[in-house]
């Protein structure tokens, strides 16, 4: 007949007050015997703690961080005490983690210990006995992964979302750290030369980072580069400023970029298109949201505008402010992140002359923005000085040749001279 039973910690070798680094089961999971609940972290080892019988988890007591010791409480659990495990936990010796080419382990002893695994460099996953099986069952080199929990540990998201993104690629696409002949990276102990300081990357940092590698290495990037003549554009943009600072929009060129944007990217529907999982077809859409790249204290995040080719420029700017304050603010909720066609990546307020953007995959071009600047431009048998914006346009290859891009491009930086092409 089943019933409650308590789960403790068992023998750990002595060690108290160890750190619990991960929880493996949560309330209502059904578990198996020897199915890993915790694992525990101490200065020279990470252990597993497997449930000494089956049933079904019914409250989960410890959380990650927390100290333990021999005899406290992790879970409770209900089952037979027919099903327990037949010998107490044990401690096994440290071992190696086994090669990823390796079959599957078998069935580890009860407290599976290991050398605690140092930060991911020279070739070495963060990670604990149970996601390092767990990722061999899968075929999987933890030395690909960027692990998201504490100390850079993998966790089992982090395997199972690398596996999800591996058969979403193109057959035959290399992507990663997979690359053939690849050194590793080099471990350095900066302290040696002088004083330093070691600050945790941010959490959007580290997940744009693995997005950027990934579009980079997979994605043959070719920038083109323009000029547009916004000399008039800015006039009209400052009367529109005046006449709606009242009612607090803040008219800003980036409103204008978007809507020339989305008149372009109607006239090469290419760029506004996604190759599909397999890589052999192109996905043209109907629609035109366009991503906008916003700088946030602890990184930067890419809101989506949707149906930038059915608004005005007022109504975009209103919703550029929005956007740009919920950014700012960490309020932008995940589904306003998603569905853009197009991005645009403005350093115009910042400064420079040209820069290559990144790819933001599944799109296939993404525009940089530069700070705009007075130039002498020869027109009608004289220079005459004339505001003149610089243009970046980041390409996919495999779509777009350089005769579209340079199209694309020009197409766009006459719209922005001539913004009454928008009425055509």
């Amino acid at each position: 007949m089943a019933q409650i039973n308590e789960v403790k910690v068992p023998d750990i070798g002595g060690f108290k007050g160890v750190t619990v680094i991960e929880v493996a089961v949560k309330k209502g999971d059904t578990i198996a015997v020897e199915q890993t609940l915790i694992t525990v972290e101490t200065d020279k080892a990470t252990m597993d703690v497997p449930a000494p019988f089956a049933g079904v988890v019914k409250e989960v007591k410890l959380k990650v961080g927390d100290k333990v010791s021999e005899g406290d409480l992790i879970a409770l659990v209900e089952g037979s005490a027919a099903v327990k495990a037949a010998s107490a936990p044990q401690t096994a010796a440290p071992a190696a983690p086994a090669p990823v080419s390796a079959k599957p382990a078998p069935t580890p002893a009860p407290v599976a210990a290991m050398p605690a695994a140092p930060p991911p460099s020279g070739g070495n996953a963060h990670a604990s006995p149970s996601i390092r099986r767990f990722a061999r069952e899968l075929g999987v080199n933890l030395t690909q992964i960027g692990g998201s929990g504490e100390k850079g540990r993998v966790t089992k998201e982090d395997v199972q979302n690398f596996v999800k993104r591996s058969l979403a690629q193109p057959q035959g696409a290399t992507g990663g750290s997979a690359l053939p002949g690849l050194l590793p990276w080099p471990d350095v102990d900066f302290a040696k030369f002088g004083e330093i300081e070691t600050r945790a990357l941010s959490r959007i940092n580290k997940l744009s980072g693995a997005n950027l590698h990934r579009n980079w290495v997979m994605i043959p990037h070719v920038t083109q580069f323009e000029e547009a003549d916004i000399s008039e554009m800015e006039v009209f943009r400052k009367e529109l400023g005046a006449e709606y600072a009242k009612q607090n929009i803040k008219i800003t060129p980036l409103a204008f970029m978007l809507k020339a944007c989305a008149h372009t990217l109607k006239h090469f529907p290419d760029f506004n298109a996604s190759l599909d999982a397999s890589g052999e077809n192109l996905v043209l859409k109907k629609y035109i949201h366009i991503g906008v790249a916003v700088d946030t204290p602890d990184g930067l995040v890419v809101p989506v505008v949707r149906d930038v080719d059915q608004k005005g420029i007022v109504q975009l700017a209103q919703e550029l402010g929005t956007i740009s304050a919920k950014a700012r603010d960490k309020k932008l909720p995940a589904t306003e992140m998603q569905g853009g066609c197009f991005t645009i990546s403005s350093l115009g307020g910042i400064g420079g002359t040209a820069f290559t953007p990144i790819i933001n995959a599944p799109e296939v071009a993404i525009l940089g923005v530069s700070r705009a600047s007075m130039k002498p431009v020869w027109k009608d048998g004289e220079f005459v000085p004339r505001l003149m914006l610089p243009l970046s346009l980041s390409y996919d290859h495999r779509v777009v040749d350089g005769a579209a891009a340079a199209r694309f491009a020009t197409y766009l930086a006459h719209v922005l001279s001539d913004m009454r092409r928008l009425a055509l």
